[in-house]
């Protein structure tokens, strides 16, 4: 266990002591985030580009602690690609398709390097399932930059999105030892470290944020280390383990884009509709709302670690559980923001 307390330690203290310098970087080159619409939370400027020091935790954690192979210089590489689109967007705000091509070319990289998803666990039966090439070089490339995606548009409270990356990837970190995926593991827990060094410059009032050069990494970095360990693991339920993990990034974007649909609105477009903002609209404070995501995405990542070592007749019923509390959660907050509204007409 020594190198993982190591690699964690090591993460943890390079991005606590590099998140003053990037604050300052910020103000040099112009990267501060000024509210200028209803969605901002924060009323004041507040520099971005905090998402270097967790880069750098991380990737100085890897580099010193990981044997150089193709899959990890493939994920140190796709990495670097990310975090440079990241800090012009911060700077210069790029256009979304933009950045989705950016976001293509990282994961091709990731891909070409052999991270990707070319077999899965049979649901149906024993076994594995292996997929042809562009069906792999596919699923891969949407799960890539749809997770990518995902902790971006949490990324809407302080200290969430890191909050979020740190017990999604201590979960990640214990499926890996428990799949036998030793490398992904220090990654995993590289990137807990990196979070939580930055997460008391980040939290409520917060003096920096991680902007998307922050956001976008942390999602690369906990959808490669998905794939590698939990997706492909025998486990016949092992596939929906990483959704688990994420689940409150991805449900939180998938309810969006099922009310944008269902709105006749833009994918794309932005709206006060996520969790952290029907939570604030119900009265509750930004501390209130992130720690209640915090323990929504605690629960879901132990119900992912459980499903990684119990039987499958157990781990169908924790499957069960965990979405009926999913579907029940959403709803709640739905009607409790539809009551409000009400209140407040009346």
């Amino acid at each position: 266990m020594k190198v993982y307390i190591l690699s964690f330690l090591l993460a943890f203290v390079v991005a606590f002591l590099t998140t003053p310098l990037a604050q300052k970087l910020a103000f040099v080159i112009g990267a501060i985030d000024i509210p200028k619409d209803e969605r901002r939370i924060h009323t004041k400027p507040i520099p971005r580009l905090g998402g270097l020091a967790i880069f750098a935790g991380t990737m100085i954690s890897i580099l010193l602690l990981l044997p150089k192979s193709h899959e990890t210089m493939g994920i140190i590489w796709g990495a670097l690609a990310i975090v440079f689109l990241g800090v012009l967007d911060d700077k210069y705000s790029l256009n979304s398709k933009i950045k989705l091509i950016g976001q293509i070319v990282a994961a091709f990289i990731l891909i070409s390097s052999g991270v990707r998803i070319d077999w899965v666990s049979n649901p149906f039966g024993d076994g594995v399932i292996y997929l042809k090439s562009w069906m792999a070089i596919s699923l891969t490339l949407l799960w890539v930059v749809g997770v990518t995606n995902t902790i971006n548009l949490i990324d809407g409270l302080d200290g969430l999105a890191a909050g979020i990356a740190f017990i999604s990837s201590t979960s990640l970190f214990i499926i890996s030892l428990l799949n036998g995926r030793y490398a992904t593991a220090i990654i995993s827990i590289a990137i807990a470290g990196a979070s939580l060094g930055f997460l008391p410059y980040n939290f409520n009032p917060a003096k920096i944020f991680m902007g998307d050069t922050g956001a976008m990494f942390l999602g690369f970095l906990l959808s490669a280390i998905s794939i590698q360990g939990a997706i492909k693991s025998a486990t016949a339920i092992a596939i929906v383990v990483p959704v688990l993990v994420l689940g409150v990034p991805i449900f939180d974007t998938l309810f969006a884009i099922i009310r944008r649909i269902l709105n006749k609105k833009p994918i794309m477009e932005a709206d006060r509709g996520h969790l952290h903002h029907r939570l604030l609209d119900k009265g509750l404070n930004q501390r209130q709302v992130v720690f209640i995501l915090y323990g929504v995405s605690l629960i879901l990542g132990v119900s992912a670690i459980l499903i990684s070592f119990t039987s499958e007749s157990k781990s169908l019923i924790i499957l069960a559980l965990s979405l009926v509390f999913i579907f029940w959660g959403a709803n709640k907050i739905e009607l409790l923001r539809s009551n409000k509204k009400g209140t407040q007409t009346r």
